[in-house]
């Protein structure tokens, strides 16, 4: 049987996990910075945690895991033969992967709440699954980097956010810019255009304009039940001007009596306007009327971030959740959180060339295997490279120095080393560095550093 992998999911080389550690290190000491603790959960859940947390298309992506031993002994009969996949699912499986990591940190935190110092602050990279499509820059099995702060509902927490996604994103070399809305502001559209009852329906649609563009997103408007007299209403969501702060007032005027729509307004207000004032440059964060983010559980701030020079979609995203945790019985703990795309943001520093030479993993020492009595000499001083922190290997046979030369030079080994009789006597050491292609004989002490 010839091996392959399972689709969308993807091996790792040694280039490819030294650049990851290089994001991952970068995005935990900003978490660290910014007062985020670590934590980490399993990596599947019950699927009652999971399921009617991410809307109707979210719970069809949930990978379901086949409960252990003869699942169908149980099974309905009727169900089973009705093929009703519904009804069987709950049947046959009651756990399943995690989509995120956002509702498996709600379920911890209501679990946890009475040990809990609130505002609690935590990040949380580990791997995620979403039976979705495999493409370019989206894969079935990935990672997310999250900062989530609940039991604060201030909106220094959506300013501290900005901060966060600007400063880690500016380290690593990647322009970006933040698009912003606030699920008020679509809760007042919905009310502006006479459709409160299909707003789960309005969001999902909206959230695909960067995909199936307005022609699109008015046909399945259309499709969900949705009358073109209100879909005409809401014709200006896509002719809006590049002054996010002139966009909001023109809405102000259009929300004229609608509460849920001027609060979210006012929302958005603070935190564009408090941003500004730390420094963020307007082009960096744009107030988005079309963005919609298509989770149930945001109540308020939504954010993509975007990465200005390549085309992949959003590389980063979140918002605030207010009542999430109300799902497992504890009320009263407002949340809000952001996720890094660590996969995407891989893709788009590769092809933009941003990753910095330290960010491999490369041995720095090969010492040729002579055999013998340079064999254990070599060994001796391979240790002490190691306790002062370099990198050092043997090679492990005493093979022609050909071989050993090919071998350094296609695992990338920036020096080979040289320790024979000759050197051993006279205490010095002899290195060839390949990528100078330069040797140099050295003391020992020299050599040691």
């Amino acid at each position: 049987m010839k091996p392959s992998l399972a689709k969308g999911t993807r091996d790792f080389t040694a280039l490819e996990v030294a650049r990851r550690r290089y994001i991952i290190n970068t995005l935990q000491k900003n978490f660290e910075l910014f007062g985020f603790q670590p934590l980490e959960t399993p990596s599947f859940e019950n699927l009652s945690t999971l399921t009617g947390k991410y809307g109707e298309e979210g719970d069809r992506l949930i990978f379901k895991i086949l409960n252990s031993g003869d699942y169908t002994s149980k099974v309905n009969q009727e169900d089973w033969e009705n093929k009703n996949h519904q009804k069987l699912t709950s049947q046959i499986s009651d756990k399943a992967l995690r989509y995120d990591l956002t509702v498996p940190f709600a379920r911890f935190v209501a679990m946890n709440h009475n040990q809990l110092t609130f505002p609690f602050k935590r990040y949380q990279i580990q791997p995620v699954w979403r039976a979705d499509r495999p493409q370019k820059g989206r894969f079935r099995e990935f990672y997310q980097c999250d900062a989530d702060v609940v039991g604060s509902e201030s909106l220094l927490q959506e300013v501290d956010l900005v901060q966060l996604y600007l400063k880690s994103f500016a380290e690593l070399g990647v322009s970006v810019t933040i698009h912003i809305n606030n699920r008020k502001i679509l809760s007042g559209l919905a009310e502006f255009a006479g459709i409160t009852d299909k707003l789960i329906d309005f969001t999902v649609a909206l959230d695909k304009l960067d995909k199936i563009g307005k022609d699109g997103v008015v046909k399945e408007l259309l499709e969900r039940g949705i009358a073109q007299e209100s879909i005409d209403k809401l014709d200006f969501l896509f002719n809006q001007s590049d002054d996010s702060l002139e966009n909001l007032l023109q809405l102000k005027e259009k929300f004229t009596g609608n509460e849920a729509g001027l609060k979210g307004v006012e929302e958005l207000e603070f935190v564009i306007t408090q941003s500004l004032n730390l420094g963020v440059d307007i082009q960096n964060l744009v107030f988005d009327i079309t963005l919609a983010r298509g989770l149930d559980y945001y109540t308020g701030a939504i954010f993509e971030v975007k990465a200005d020079e390549v085309q992949m979609g959003s590389i980063g995203g979140g918002g605030r959740y207010d009542n999430l945790t109300e799902v497992f019985g504890v009320k009263n703990i407002p949340g809000i959180g952001i996720s890094f795309g660590l996969d995407r943001i891989y893709l788009v520093m590769e092809e933009l060339g941003l990753f910095p030479e330290e960010a491999t993993s490369k041995v720095e020492f090969l010492f040729a295997n002579f055999g013998g009595n340079e064999t254990v000499e070599a060994l001796k001083l391979i240790r002490q490279l190691r306790e002062k922190g370099i990198s050092a290997e043997m090679y492990p046979e005493a093979a022609k120095i050909g071989k050993q030369f090919t071998y350094a030079e296609k695992k990338g080994i920036k020096n080979l080393v040289f320790l024979g009789e000759e050197e051993i006597k006279n205490g010095t050491v002899t290195y060839k560095d390949l990528e100078a292609g330069e040797q140099k004989t050295v003391s020992l002490e020299e050599f040691l550093g």
